[in-house]
């Protein structure tokens, strides 16, 4: 939508775009601000969870007045779906919107009275993004690369008629699923797939002979990737949903009265669990992005069924091993697991329990920041496409290491470093930021699986 003041323009008629133009003014206190006021776009209505989510923002702006100084405004931020995520944010920007490494971050960025702020001075067409944006297009250019070096399979189709593509690499005996972006404006994963397929395909020309990782994960693996999830989520800018508003990472099960997965609500993963069902699964990896916590972390199957010393093992030592190759992932902070069986069975829709319980796997989480990244941080730049890449790419080493224990029926962990245990972890982070006293913890909204819902709920029994 267009705005019609001649001085600012907004726009998202762009793939991935999300905005919703409402007016401008001038700044009550500074007559040579002009106030943009704009509004984030809902998904579809989720049956599920009862909600229409909405976050995820993506849109141009056009100043033709080079004294225009603009502070624009979310409107809306505080009945967005974490509406807490916002303390620390920064809004991303470009005038540059295919080139993913051009984004920087707007350090005045503040959430302020429920509304999300920042200041710019710009002639010309600006691009401001939760996170940037990655396109469709550039997905078929992924795949189109991935094709020529090794097998494409399309699993089936999204409600629009978009291929689930899958890529399959490799000749080991293992099986390693690894999907990402089924929440379509997480759109992190997606450049954390183009990282791990680059480098196991060789896709940007370097000499292989150089990497004997890539060779040797190759001979163990058979890798199936599935770089989007949900196209069609993607292409319209939504938050956490399809086209039919399905959450998809709550479609790996029926629950309830709600079946799942379904080809009329949820094909993107019906089909993708066919193909899981026919080839078996030896290790999962499910790639995502969190709107609050400033950390690359791990979430597992804690209390389901099918974990235990074992399972627990192997997820200690991948994410240990993980660490070692990658200073930008860490262990500590993350989604505290559930306190019981009992709890954790109200979550077997969620990808990872459902995996790792209908394979007896390895299953997990992975969750890259939309914030700044707390263990290395820059300001600047946030955590960025290029560190999604990189991300992606040394997770290699970390399948490596796991390879003997996968389906080792012996009691191994016993044998296994002490550097390799499993760390259950916390959302206590708030004493780690540099302004604040060591013994002082803020504590979060706790939630499983990014359940916003069960936020949701508990937020409007404390209103009550």
């Amino acid at each position: 939508m267009n705005s019609n003041h001649n001085a600012v323009r907004i726009s998202c008629a762009y793939d991935g775009g999300n905005i919703q133009f409402r007016s401008t003014r001038p700044n009550e206190l500074d007559s040579t601000i002009t106030d943009v006021i704009v509004v984030v776009k809902q998904d579809e209505y989720t049956e599920l969870e009862q909600i229409a989510h909405k976050q995820y923002f993506s849109f141009r702006s056009t100043v033709n007045d080079s004294t225009t100084k603009c502070r624009y405004i979310l409107d809306n931020a505080s009945t967005t779906s974490y509406p807490e995520a916002w303390k620390d944010a920064t809004v991303c920007y470009t005038s540059d919107l295919y080139d993913p490494d051009s984004w920087k971050r707007v350090l005045n960025t503040r959430y302020e009275n429920g509304k999300l702020v920042w200041d710019m001075q710009h002639t010309g067409t600006m691009y401001f993004a939760y996170f940037p944006p990655f396109s469709y297009q550039r997905h078929l250019d992924l795949i189109f690369k991935c094709q020529q070096k090794t097998t494409v399979i399309s699993l089936g189709q999204s409600l629009e008629g978009r291929e689930i593509e899958c890529v399959k690499v490799g000749t080991g005996e293992r099986n390693a699923w690894i999907i990402h972006r089924q929440h379509p404006g997480e759109t992190m994963a997606e450049f954390y797939a183009e990282g791990l397929l680059s480098r196991l395909l060789n896709l940007n020309g370097d000499d292989l002979t150089n990497d004997p990782v890539v060779q040797q994960v190759l001979e163990m693996y058979t890798f199936y990737i599935v770089p989007c999830m949900c196209p069609d989520g993607a292409v319209r800018g939504h938050l956490r949903t399809n086209a039919a508003g399905a959450n998809l990472n709550r479609e790996w099960a029926t629950k309830h009265y709600y079946e799942a997965p379904t080809l009329e609500r949820s094909p993107e993963v019906y089909w993708v669990l066919r193909h899981m069902d026919e080839t078996g699964v030896d290790v999962f990896l499910d790639v995502h992005g969190d709107e609050e916590i400033p950390y690359n972390f791990l979430s597992g199957a804690e209390q389901t069924p099918a974990w235990g010393p074992r399972l627990q093992a192997l997820h200690g030592a991948f994410g240990a091993a993980y660490e070692r190759s990658n200073s930008d992932m860490q262990l500590e902070i993350g989604y505290p697991p559930p306190e019981s069986p009992e709890q954790a069975a109200q979550y077997m829709n969620v990808a990872t329990n459902q995996v790792s319980n209908r394979f007896n796997c390895l299953g997990m989480t992975l969750e890259m920041p939309f914030k700044d990244c707390w263990t290395n941080k820059d300001p600047e730049r946030g955590w960025s496409p290029a560190r999604s890449r990189q991300l992606g790419a040394s997770v290699l080493e970390a399948f490596i290491y796991v390879h003997p224990y996968l389906r080792d029926d012996t009691e191994f962990w016993t044998q296994l470093p002490l550097e390799d245990r499993y760390v259950e972890p916390t959302d206590d982070y708030r004493h780690l930021e540099e302004t604040m006293p060591h013994d002082q913890f803020i504590q979060l909204n706790r939630r499983f699986y990014s359940d916003v819902h069960e936020i949701h709920k508990k937020d409007q029994a404390k209103e009550e």
